[in-house]
Order: structure tokens, then C-alpha cells, then sequence
């Protein structure tokens, strides 16, 4: 199947949809976007893995081959251990292919904001000091800026594994808005 762009429609009505991208791209927001339009639940990743203090959560990888052995869902595709299996339990993934430097602007302004309100993330987390971005090699600020170019050859390589898979690159939030609008909401019709 051809990569699909913001206006392209889709083959069927997606049930198993992943959201690909670094983060600070806005997966968890277009994720939730998708799941209200397409009246399937939304699994926050991040949630299953972060256990209290960054620890990884044990029971990870059994919570997402719980969710995902459903029949509806959609969640962000990110997370060595799972990534194979989630791409092999998916019928849509949207590669949110945004700039580097949108990005950055992003997750900065996301992480400050963050910060400095002590926004609980998951499991009681709260985004470390702003001082961590210098020391931290995991920071997200720093994790964003050295993962940006991973996406690409991950979506190229699951298209050569899973050629019936389609696969929609957005570009920017107004594609994103678009195709929700356009090609997505079309599948959610009634026939």
C-alpha cells in the first residue's frame, strides 16, 4: 500500500490505530483526537510504562498485550519492547512528520509548562528540574532532539514488512486537522 497523505482516503475504518513520531509531536493529543472520532478507546503508553519515580512499570509489556489483543484501540507507537507487537496488532498508523525545529519549539514549551505548574504525568511523576536537560542523556528535551531521525527508517522498514498496512504521514497539525475532518471521519461515517 502506498504512504497515504492528509487528504488520501483510507482503505477501511481503522479499529487498532498507532500514532508514530518523537516525542513532544503531539501523538497523545492526536491519539485522543482519533479515539473521540473513531469511538475507540485511547491507551495512554506512557501511563502503562511509568511506574512512581520514572521506575518502568513491571507489568508493561503484559498491559499491552492486554489492550491490544481488543478489538478497538489507540495509543502512541513507541517503546522498544512493544514496538513489533503493536505494529503486527495494527491496521493504521499515522506518522506525525513534523520538524525538527517545531518539535523543539514544542516539547520545550510542553516541558516548561509542565514544570513549572508540577503537572502530575503518570503514576505521580512530575517533570524533573529544569536543570536535568544538562545532565540527564534521557531528558525529553535532550531525548527528542537525538531521536528526531529514528522515525523514518522504523516507518519505511514496517512498510516493507507490512505492505497491506496503510500508513498516513501528516507533516503538520493542519494536515493532522484535515484528515481528521476529511479521510478519518469519512471511515466513521455510517455506510
Amino acid at each position: 500500500m502506498p504512504l497515504l497523505g492528509p487528504t488520501d482516503p483510507l482503505p477501511a475504518r481503522p479499529r487498532r490505530v498507532l500514532i508514530a513520531g518523537t516525542s513532544g509531536f503531539g501523538k497523545s493529543t492526536l491519539a485522543r483526537r482519533v479515539s473521540g472520532t473513531l469511538g475507540i478507546p485511547y491507551v495512554e503508553i506512557d501511563a502503562l510504562y511509568h511506574g512512581p519515580g520514572w521506575t518502568p512499570r513491571p507489568t508493561f509489556e503484559h498491559d499491552v498485550r492486554s489492550f491490544s489483543s481488543k478489538p478497538a484501540w489507540t495509543t502512541e507507537w513507541q517503546y522498544d519492547a512493544v514496538r513489533a507487537h503493536l505494529a503486527a496488532a495494527a491496521d493504521l498508523v499515522i506518522w506525525l512528520d513534523l520538524p525538527r525545529v517545531l518539535v523543539m519549539r514544542q516539547v520545550i514549551d510542553r516541558t516548561l509548562r509542565r514544570r513549572l505548574r508540577r503537572l502530575e504525568l503518570w503514576n505521580g511523576n512530575v517533570e524533573p528540574p529544569l536543570s536535568t536537560i544538562l545532565t540527564d542523556r534521557e531528558h525529553i528535551v535532550r531525548w527528542a532532539w537525538t531521536t528526531h531521525h529514528k522515525t523514518a527508517p522504523r516507518i519505511h522498514a514496517l512498510m516493507q514488512e507490512r505492505p497491506d498496512l496503510a500508513v498516513v504521514r501528516l507533516t503538520s497539525h493542519g494536515n493532522a486537522d484535515r484528515w481528521i475532518r476529511g479521510p478519518l471521519s469519512a471511515t466513521a461515517q455510517p455506510a
